[in-house]
């Protein structure tokens, strides 16, 4: 009787856990609310069977994968909701029709399945789910990134004036969290104005705006000015616009001679060069102190000199205008007479000269050191017939005394008759 008693026990037991197992697992696949609350029902954080998820984060029109696994299965299935607790994948089964929604890989301990062109109406907590007794969770969060537009810059209309001062605006829209905007000139960072955060109505997205202020100068005609977007969703220099500015300046003023000799009798000019912003559109020739020669005419920026005097020498000036201003420039002019040189052959005469110089030192050099040489391995040789000579009263003695050069010598003589 107590046998049948517990063998009754028993089955009632398992019958009520499979009948509580049935109605919570169809309560979920219904998306009914739970008679009480799932968490009572949790077990232990090292049960084998608490399905495991992680947070991700994707851009707007990414791809994200979610991924639920369990240490051990016991043949229940795993099942993936959306943020509203739509059912996505009940093990392989799709549940919601959305062809954005994929299955990855279904197994007793893991189900993945794929999110594509992810928008920002995805964003939220995402809940894995296996039927079990109780029934276990997990949940995912799934963050998503609002990609910022391409920045525009306004501000700039025209060419400013050197000393003026220009003021470009900077704005990107769509960003998520709020973008960062940086300026730059050729490639080295400006520091602009605090950017300015605004949402925008109706979306989770905000539009930033940034200002920068320039006081240019000559230097910077023709500059390149960049405002780029730094954001999570982006890549290191992903997106940016460039605005070029143009800057306006009086022109510089040199004075170009044909050649550096003059030579009096010939033909001469001097070129005006003038840069500027605009380029230059008249030039002026005059002679410091009195008129121009007759026989100098004047070329728009070139003054010629067809046969050139000695009274032609002075100084001459050149006046460039470019509507912004007018700059002068000036030349001293000193005629030469026909047959001087010119200071490239001058510098080549001395270079030759200062050659030859140290040639003949060297030479003088070595000639000294050999006539040291020489003179101290000469030696002094006398002849046997030289000995006893230099102590004779005559020749003839000298003679006999050198003979031989020996004392007690025989003496020969020689008679011409």
């Amino acid at each position: 009787s107590l046998s049948l008693s517990l063998s009754l026990s028993l089955s009632l037991c398992l019958s009520l856990s499979r009948s509580l197992s049935f109605f919570l697992s169809s309560l979920a696949y219904l998306k009914l609310p739970s008679p009480f609350p799932l968490s009572s029902l949790c077990c232990l954080d090292d049960d084998p069977m608490q399905p495991v998820t992680q947070d991700e984060t994707v851009s707007v029109g990414g791809t994200v994968t979610l991924t639920c696994r369990v240490t051990e299965s016991d043949n229940s299935s795993l099942q993936w909701s959306n943020t509203a607790q739509q059912t996505l994948y009940f093990g392989e089964k799709r549940a919601l029709r959305d062809n954005r929604i994929q299955l990855h890989q279904s197994t007793g301990t893991e189900l993945s399945i794929t999110i594509g062109d992810i928008q920002l109406s995805d964003e939220g907590e995402y809940t894995c789910s296996i039927f079990t007794m109780p029934v276990r969770t997990a949940r995912a969060t799934v963050t998503v990134l609002g990609v910022p537009g391409k920045p525009q810059i306004s501000g700039y209309e025209d060419a400013v004036q050197e000393g003026g001062k220009v003021t470009l605006t900077c704005t990107s829209s769509g960003s998520k969290p709020p973008a960062k905007l940086h300026w730059y000139r050729d490639q080295k960072e400006l520091t602009g104005r605090p950017d300015v955060v605004e949402s925008n109505p109706g979306e989770p997205t905000y539009t930033v705006i940034s200002e920068l202020t320039l006081t240019v100068g000559r230097s910077d005609d023709n500059a390149l000015i960049a405002c780029a977007v730094d954001h999570p969703s982006l890549a290191h220099g992903d997106k940016g616009s460039e605005q070029r500015i143009r800057v306006l300046f009086t022109p510089d003023v040199t004075i170009q001679p044909e050649s550096d000799l003059p030579r009096e009798g010939g033909k001469f000019h001097l070129q005006c060069i003038a840069n500027g912003n605009p380029e230059p559109i008249s030039y002026v020739w005059q002679k410091k102190d009195g008129e121009l020669p007759p026989l100098a005419k004047v070329d728009g920026s070139v003054l010629r000199f067809e046969m050139l005097n000695k009274s032609d020498n002075g100084m001459y000036l050149c006046q460039a205008d470019n509507g912004i201003g007018k700059v002068q420039g000036q030349y001293t002019l000193l005629v030469q007479d026909p047959t001087a040189m010119s200071t490239s052959s001058g510098v080549d005469h001395a270079v030759i000269g200062g050659v030859v110089a140290v040639i003949v030192f060297i030479l003088l050099c070595l000639l000294i050191v050999l006539g040291r040489y020489l003179i101290r391995h000469k030696g002094t040789y006398l002849t046997h017939e030289a000995k006893g000579s230099d102590d004779a009263p005559d020749a003839d003695t000298a003679i006999i005394n050198a003979e031989g050069g020996h004392s007690g010598a025989e003496d020969k003589k020689e008679y011409f008759i």
